[in-house]
């Protein structure tokens, strides 16, 4: 920490119930994160791979994504990006289509088969995430009561 932060913490001294509170968010989310790194790895695919397609579906209206867009979005370097490009090609769950105004650009598509297996995965994380959503809740409104 620096010191800005220490002051901060020193300033705000944190109660037994903080502590629990915040304890109780983390170990919640922790579960939410293992729950979707099991199904990524059930459904055949890395979380990495899970995330990637996630980007690439979730970019709305005329945004495409690129492969900076990738290294950016899953703090990984670009070379990293790159080969997590690759592997998802050769796994038939991304392909490359090139910008017509730019030929060097790349964006990133998913294919049926990727489109496919993010439905899947999408719909199960949606169920979870109704599951969890009470207990985030609860949690959420005593964090900010406490505040």
């Amino acid at each position: 920490m620096n010191d800005a932060t220490n002051k901060k913490a020193a300033k705000d001294r944190l109660s037994g119930e903080d502590y629990q509170l915040l304890a109780a968010f983390r170990k919640t989310l922790r579960e939410f994160l293992h729950f979707s790194e099991e199904a990524a790895v059930e459904a055949g695919v890395t979380p990495k791979q899970h995330q990637a397609m996630l980007l690439i579906r979730g970019t709305l209206g005329d945004q495409s994504v690129i492969i900076r867009d990738l290294a950016q979005h899953l703090h990984i370097k670009h070379q990293s990006a790159v080969g997590l490009f690759n592997r998802m090609e050769k796994a038939d769950l991304i392909l490359k289509e090139h910008d017509p105004a730019d030929r060097r650009r790349i964006f990133l598509r998913l294919t049926r088969r990727g489109e496919h297996l993010l439905a899947g995965l999408s719909s199960a994380h949606k169920s979870e995430l109704k599951r969890i959503g009470p207990t985030l809740d609860v949690i959420l409104k005593k964090i900010r009561q406490a505040s």
